[in-house]
């Protein structure tokens, strides 16, 4: 009769404690659950998992896709612009045309001013009288209006002061003489009035 340690059948005791421990405890039958066996579909997707290939493919296919759009976009944006180009340079040549069209009669009048030899020199200057005034009816036609200058406040926006002289004759800082006209459309200027300024003597 072999002899047994005292500790080697603690030693078993315990491991067959920690079994039973860890050993889950039996189903209750009325909690409402059914195991069920898998079926066909789910065991056929687990044992064949989708490839990184397949994957692959669907996003060149995404990138083609969008590739694609890109160009297209991009070739109508270029169509766009050039069109846009296109049209701005016939608006520019029709306002052109339309303003060299309304000069015509006015040219017409100066040529005829010339022709005539034997005008005494009061009518030649109620010809050119009149073509003046025809010519500024055409640029009032064309929106083009002239700058206030003379007696008004100098204006660093709308004149450009050629010379500062000594004078009582208008206020301090007023135009004194207008030497060449200015002339702005629909409020932009096109070109400033060159004036003489007032100074104030004393």
């Amino acid at each position: 009769m072999s002899k047994t340690n005292g500790r080697a059948d603690a030693s078993v005791d315990e491991r067959q404690k920690q079994v039973q421990e860890n050993e889950l405890p039996p189903a209750d039958q009325g909690d409402g659950f059914e195991e069920k066996e898998p079926s066909a579909a789910e065991t056929q997707n687990a044992s064949t998992p989708s490839t990184t290939e397949d994957e692959l493919q669907k996003l060149r296919g995404e990138r083609d896709i969008l590739f694609d759009r890109l160009a297209r976009l991009q070739a109508e944006f270029d169509n766009y612009r050039k069109r846009a180009a296109r049209e701005n340079a016939d608006y520019r040549d029709f306002a052109v045309a339309e303003a060299a069209r309304t000069l015509l009669p006015v040219i017409d009048n100066f040529s005829l001013a010339l022709k005539s030899s034997v005008a005494k020199p009061e009518d030649l200057r109620k010809g050119v009288e009149l073509i003046h005034k025809q010519l500024q009816d055409v640029l009032q036609k064309m929106n083009v209006q002239r700058v206030p200058a003379q007696g008004e406040p100098f204006d660093p926006n709308v004149h450009e002061a050629i010379e500062v002289v000594e004078s009582n004759d208008v206020p301090d800082h007023h135009v004194l003489e207008e030497l060449q006209p200015g002339y702005r459309i629909k409020g932009r200027l096109l070109r400033p009035a060159m004036v003489r300024v007032a100074k104030k003597t004393g």
